[in-house]
């Protein structure tokens, strides 16, 4: 298969199967020892029926970091993050397909995404689903509480959070290649992450289903809550899925102009 140059990572493969099956397994290589790339170990890669290469990276910004850099030793030249996402403002409802212009890193460092390819990807969505720009932020860990995504959003002035999309974005600038981010709000910033949930997640993103049993049987008022991020959830899936078909990330992903790619 001719690959596109796109790569795409997902922090969980419940996010990934959206963007359709993987058509074969590509073993790659191991990404080079630059900016905290995380160990040598090789990380395998999918590749999607339109050539878009895909890694599937468990959360947080070293797995993400690493798994960027996997892409870019395949041969990939455009990279995007896409997943799911928190909300920050209270104005965005869960399902909000968020295309931001700028991703912020607790550190204070930003990346800009590339702005040819997130508008015509806005452009070919919008007409079915809500999509907001502005500023996404990545944090180390889940940001779970009503407090917590206040004092984000006051402090930050993003829309959403996420805990990879920094990490992809600034492996993306080291090497002067397009960026985007794509993101859908499951969690409005007036919903809760119950903390039976949050404990029961493993380093991967996927929930152990006994000791998510076990932690509602301690905390049994996390229940309800756990019932509403469900339905969030699927909101979500959604809009993730609609985005997929009509705007799938590989589309538009390098410009016209060669100028244009530092955006």
């Amino acid at each position: 298969m001719t690959l596109n140059g796109v790569g795409i990572i997902c922090a969980l493969a419940t996010e990934a199967r959206h963007l359709g099956p993987a058509v074969e397994r590509i073993a790659s290589a191991a990404p080079r020892q630059s900016m905290g790339a995380g160990s040598a170990r090789p990380i395998p890669l999918m590749s999607l029926q339109d050539g878009t290469l895909l890694a599937v990276s468990g959360m947080g910004c070293a797995a993400a970091r690493h798994a960027a850099h996997a892409l870019i030793a395949a041969g990939a030249r455009a990279l995007a993050s896409w997943g799911m996402a928190g909300g920050l403002d209270p104005k965005l409802a869960p399902g909000t397909i968020c295309l931001p212009d700028e991703v912020l890193s607790e550190h204070g460092t930003s990346v800009r995404t590339a702005h040819y390819w997130r508008d015509r990807l806005s452009a070919a969505v919008g007409r079915r689903e809500r999509v907001h720009h502005g500023r996404l932020v990545t944090t180390a860990h889940l940001v779970s509480s009503l407090g917590d995504k206040a004092t984000l959003f006051r402090q930050s002035g993003a829309a959403a959070v996420d805990m990879e999309s920094a990490a992809v974005g600034e492996v993306a600038s080291h090497y002067g290649f397009p960026f985007i981010a794509v993101r859908v709000i499951v969690d409005g910033a007036h919903d809760i992450l119950p903390r039976a949930v949050t404990a029961a997640a493993d380093a991967a993103g996927q929930i152990r289903l006994w000791q998510l049993i076990g932690s509602l049987a301690r905390a049994p008022a996390d229940l309800a809550p756990v019932i509403r991020l469900a339905r969030r959830y699927r909101s979500a899936s959604r809009s993730l899925a609609v985005m997929a078909r009509s705007a799938p990330p590989a589309r538009h992903a390098f410009p016209a102009v060669p100028d244009a790619v530092r955006s």
